[in-house]
């Protein structure tokens, strides 16, 4: 800009003064808007904030949802269920091990490594089967779901830190009092040509972006306490040195144990797809033989027919 106002002045009595670009003019007339850096600065915060607000919400949004069917989802509890069931079977003959009412979380993920005798199947593939076959009615159809979070919300789930998030909203704080502060600024030293549209839109900008704040900063207490209640449910202690439970701790075993129960559901419900089918073609072959499949007419014979008598 000390160029741009360098070139005006030594010009502005010549008359072969060489015009600035639309470019340089462009910045000029901004530099004229009174207060314009304070401004932009507004502007630019108010552009960014949603985006900062929508990233928090929707990584919250998993947090929660994960939570919540991982302490209540009844496909996850029947899973479980069968975890316990063929395990307690397996160690029959163990009075300890083979009564249990529980297990540790740690040894989801090992489930795949329990091979049976002929070395050609693991435990977590018959557990797979077991479910589809026996709990989930539309097992081998497109309608059916998967009982467990998805492999891709807990990996997400384990990178998230709620000290993170906390200092994304203790920053969003800060800077929202720094836009209110420039907007009054900019609202005291502008003239009234020059003071709206900009003093009401940021008004009203300031306003809800302190409303959505004090949401934001609601929804993480709630998330917390909910991620809390659920450590506590697994029994799922801190690891040493942290003051409480991670997202990493605790989601990265149910992440590993979702993604190999997830490959092994897929080509379970393919097995069963393709057992359908062939039903289906069977039933339909024989329906169709049953079709062409017709009987001669019985001719009457002997006396009877003969005589054309009645008896």
């Amino acid at each position: 800009m000390e160029k741009i106002d360098k070139h005006i002045k030594s010009s502005k009595d010549k008359d072969n003064a060489k015009p600035l670009d639309k470019p340089e003019q462009f910045l000029f007339q901004l530099h004229q808007i009174p207060n314009f850096s304070g401004r932009v600065f507004c502007i630019l915060f108010q552009s960014t904030f949603s985006e900062w607000i929508s990233s928090i919400l929707r990584k919250l949004a998993i947090l929660q949802r994960v939570c919540t069917t991982l302490q209540s989802g009844q496909c996850v509890i029947q899973v479980l269920g069968l975890v316990l069931a063929f395990g307690n079977f397996m160690n029959g003959g163990n009075r300890t091990r083979g009564q249990a009412d529980g297990f540790n979380l740690d040894i989801l993920p090992k489930l795949k490594d329990v091979k049976s005798s002929d070395n050609t199947r693991s435990l977590l593939s018959y557990i797979v089967a077991y479910y589809l076959r026996h709990f989930d009615e539309d097992a081998g159809r497109e309608t059916c779901l998967y009982p467990l979070p998805e492999p891709q919300d807990l990996f997400q789930a384990s990178q998230m830190k709620f000290e993170d998030f906390q200092k994304d909203l203790t920053k969003l704080k800060k800077d929202l009092r720094a836009c209110n502060t420039e907007v009054e600024k900019v609202c005291k030293v502008s003239s009234e040509d020059h003071l709206q549209p900009f003093k009401d839109k940021m008004e009203e900008f300031l306003s809800q972006a302190k409303s959505d704040l004090e949401v934001q900063e609601m929804q993480l207490s709630d998330t917390h306490k909910l991620f809390l209640e659920l450590t506590v449910f697994y029994q799922v202690k801190a690891k040493m040195g942290e003051k409480e439970v991670s997202p990493n701790t605790f989601f990265s075993v149910w992440h590993d144990f979702s993604s190999d129960f997830k490959d092994l559901w897929k080509k379970e419900n393919k097995m069963i797809l393709q057992e359908r089918l062939k039903k289906a073609e069977e039933c339909f072959r024989q329906a169709k033989e049953k079709a062409t499949y017709s009987v001669k007419p019985k001719h009457a014979s002997g006396i009877k027919a003969k005589l054309g008598m009645k008896i």
